[in-house]
């Protein structure tokens, strides 16, 4: 038996490969939009993907059940109680699918996370045909953690509703496997679809037993009212890719076909005034060197698609700016959470903006030290915290105006536009993204923190 997990730390996503080498069938799960390494892993193996399943419909990256469909004639399997408007196979609790004969897959329906939810039991039948070697948790269980149980309100299911399925399926489905069976999860740590997830990506059961706070002997009234408090807030774009999920769609090659259009400077200005937001994809301190006006720097060396999608519409049209060729990396990473309104990007990146004599600004970027001294100066600046409220309640700089960023463009309001802002995050990603959005707002005093809290922290101790 082949069992393959790919991992996408951009996205904190775990995908698997799954393959029988006596029938030559592999079944991709949870996979990524963009799926050329599962075809390459079944070119190495000389395996054919004949089938690709869902454990639930995600909300944090668009999957590519579709697009492996398409590419490879594979049915696509999903939990019965889900609904789509593509075909697919209704995959039933305690139903088998033999992969081959070395390799049987079994689902679990485990709501709780999602109503639709399944786990896969995965047996190498020729070590052991009678106890599983692996289950898929998909978001049902992390390493860890459990997944979340409040994304589902917007269609009617409420948080305690499925948390209490949630403990059921724990309890009845997944408790029960004996402790050697290993869990292999659909996320690790960075992903927001739980709130304690570990570096860990995978760990026997017994494990988790004994290690993960949510499995601990508690009544069903006790676990709904500890899985369902201080969870993140989940990113704006959830909703939209998880309903995505259910849909008929493009598939990623015939979006980015579309999107990786090269505008010459004069378009790109073109573009804007008429409406297209211009995303800078280069780091923090070549976006504060100087950028073109009313732009928006997320980087590609942070969590570039998961804070793009938080912070900006789906319906936005964007045009990219960066390094001569970032476009291409831009374009996937915005295309694995379906952000497909690409118009095109600057031909000849960053520097042929400036060549063309566009407009351009530039903020600096402040030390802490220096921090330190203008907010003892006869002007100290307001420092802007734009962390998630967990970081902020861990320590902040005394004084700070705390607004999270994903919720800064709903409270600008609360944010005076009469002093300087020093805008600081945990490492200073955040901050260039949050500053950039207040100066297309029309604030013009603005100065980034660089190292963010880790420096200032740091700074404080020493």
């Amino acid at each position: 038996m082949i069992l393959e997990q790919h991992y996408l730390a951009c996205l904190s996503h775990a995908s698997y490969f799954i393959g029988d080498p006596a029938s030559g069938r592999a079944l991709v799960v949870d996979p990524q939009r963009d799926i050329a390494r599962y075809v390459e892993a079944a070119r190495k193996h000389g395996l054919e993907i004949t089938d690709v399943a869902l454990t639930h419909f995600h909300a944090d990256f668009l999957a590519g059940h579709l697009e492996l469909a398409r590419a490879t004639g594979a049915r696509i399997h999903l939990g019965r109680r889900a609904r789509a408007d593509f075909e697919f196979t209704p995959w039933k609790d305690g139903e088998a699918l033999e992969l081959g004969p070395g390799v049987r897959l079994v689902a679990l329906e485990t709501p709780g996370h999602t109503p639709e939810g399944i786990s896969i039991l995965v047996f190498d039948l020729e070590a052991d045909a009678a106890k599983p070697k692996a289950v898929l948790t998909g978001d049902t269980l992390f390493i860890g953690d459990v997944g979340r149980p409040d994304l589902m309100a917007s269609v009617g299911v409420t948080a305690d509703e499925l948390a209490g399925m949630l403990y059921e399926s724990l309890h009845t489905k997944l408790l029960p496997l004996p402790d050697a069976t290993i869990v292999y999860p659909a996320h690790g740590a960075g992903s927001a679809c739980g709130k304690a997830l570990s570096n860990e990506t995978s760990a026997p059961l017994g494990q988790q037993r004994l290690s993960n706070y949510a499995l601990a002997p508690m009544s069903k009234a006790e676990f709904v009212a500890l899985v369902t408090a201080d969870q993140p807030t989940a990113p704006a774009y959830f909703g939209y890719d998880a309903d995505l999920n259910r849909r008929r769609r493009a598939t990623l090659e015939e979006s980015l076909a579309k999107v990786l259009v090269p505008l010459e400077p004069k378009e790109v200005l073109a573009r804007q005034t008429a409406g297209a937001l211009v995303l800078d994809v280069r780091d923090a301190d070549a976006f504060a060197g100087e950028h073109l006006a009313g732009a928006v720097n997320a980087g590609l060396d942070g969590k570039f698609a998961t804070w793009v999608g938080s912070v900006l519409a789906p319906t936005q049209e964007l045009v990219l700016v960066g390094g001569v060729g970032d476009e291409q990396q831009a374009a996937l990473r915005l295309g694995r959470i379906g952000f497909d309104r690409v118009v095109g990007y600057a031909k000849g990146g960053h520097a042929a903006l400036v060549a063309a004599g566009l407009p351009t600004a530039r903020w600096p970027r402040m030390e802490v030290g220096q921090l330190e001294a203008a907010l003892a100066g006869p002007k100290p600046p307001l420092v802007l915290d734009v962390r998630a409220p967990g970081e902020w309640r861990d320590g902040h700089v005394d004084g700070a105006l705390h607004v999270p960023l994903d919720r800064l463009t709903k409270e600008l309001a609360r944010i005076p536009k009469d002093r300087q802002l020093a805008v600081m995050c945990r490492s200073g990603y955040r901050s260039s993204l949050a500053a950039s959005l207040l100066a297309r707002a029309g604030f013009t005093d603005l100065v980034d923190v660089q190292g963010g809290w880790l420096a200032w922290a740091g700074a404080a101790a020493r």
